[in-house]
């Protein structure tokens, strides 16, 4: 075995095999679909950022939001689209263990930063004497920047541990860098344990985060329903968070199932849909869902399109 370990510069991405005969469309779809992330997310930043009556907590988060949405997508768009364009698709080991670190970094912010806007919703509806008091605009970016910073570590710490483990293969069947992946190539799987455990750990932690999320809103759907005034509040703002999770969970969870269970059953192109859905649904939605749900950021765009009209 000791002859075949050898160091590992490069790794070969063999998910794109499949795709040789659709190349150009799904060039051409992938980048629609990154310009139009780009396009969303970065108008909504900047309405939030310039408007200062938006300067509240929620907006914030949202912010917060959208601004990891393009650092997720940007970990994964570029590289796709040059793959695309390439014959050979192969990146470098530091380069796939950069990429595994953005992928999962993303959506474990993107969970946090959910569950931080469950917290908000449940204070400014259930606890609207103390909401101002505990989620000042300092504290709340303070949250906000720990919510982006601590998934980063604990998954850095992933990381780490998968860059210590040798490994006899450079071919990942994905379309991109998942740390997982890289950890099944492992000459000594036993080597691996520490690996499956802390996985496990940032799993269960994740999933934990998960279900405050749901449980708060259960909490406050129970709650809501007292007062008219409270269900037009949860309906206007809490639903399209609800959307929003829900639209994520089912892209991760479907992703992390065929990760996990031996996915030789699933036709190649499956897998890769399942495994992009993450980086296509939410970062498009998350935008349109908050940008026409939420009436004060809707009253924006439709305000400065009307301008625009008047100015032609």
């Amino acid at each position: 075995v000791m002859a075949n370990v050898s160091v590992i510069t490069l790794f070969v991405l063999s998910g794109l095999n499949e795709t040789v005969n659709h190349r150009s469309i799904i060039f051409f779809l992938s980048l629609l679909c990154y310009c139009t992330i780009l396009v969303v997310n970065v108008s909504l930043i900047v309405i939030i950022i310039l408007d200062n009556s938006l300067h509240e907590p929620m907006y914030i988060l949202l912010c917060a939001f959208f601004m990891n949405g393009l650092y997720g997508t940007t970990g994964f768009y570029p590289k796709f689209l040059w793959d695309l364009l390439s014959p050979v698709h192969v990146i470098s080991y530091s380069g796939c263990l950069v990429q595994a670190l953005v992928m999962y970094s993303f959506a474990c912010s993107d969970l946090s930063i959910l569950a931080l806007m469950a917290y908000d919703r449940y204070l400014a509806i259930c606890r609207p004497l103390e909401y101002h008091s505990v989620m000042s605009k300092h504290r709340v970016t303070k949250l906000a920047f720990f919510s982006w910073l601590m998934p980063f570590c604990i998954i850095a710490t992933n990381i780490y541990l998968t860059s210590r483990v040798k490994l006899c293969s450079s071919y990942i069947d994905r379309l991109f860098c998942v740390n997982w992946s890289i950890v099944q190539l492992a000459c000594f799987p036993e080597e691996t344990t520490i690996n499956g455990i802390v996985a496990n750990i940032t799993i269960i932690t994740y999933v934990l985060h998960g279900l405050f999320i749901v449980w708060s809103y259960l909490y406050l759907i129970k709650t809501c329903t007292s007062s008219l005034e409270n269900r037009a509040k949860f309906m206007q703002t809490c639903v399209p968070h609800l959307t929003s999770l829900l639209t994520f969970l089912f892209t991760v969870l479907f992703d992390v199932m065929t990760l996990r269970l031996a996915s030789k059953d699933f036709p190649q192109m499956l897998i890769n849909f399942i495994a992009i859905e993450f980086l296509i649904i939410p970062p498009i939605m998350n935008p349109l869902i908050y940008g026409f749900k939420l009436t004060k950021i809707r009253n924006k765009i439709v305000g400065v399109v009307s301008f625009k009209m008047n100015v032609k």
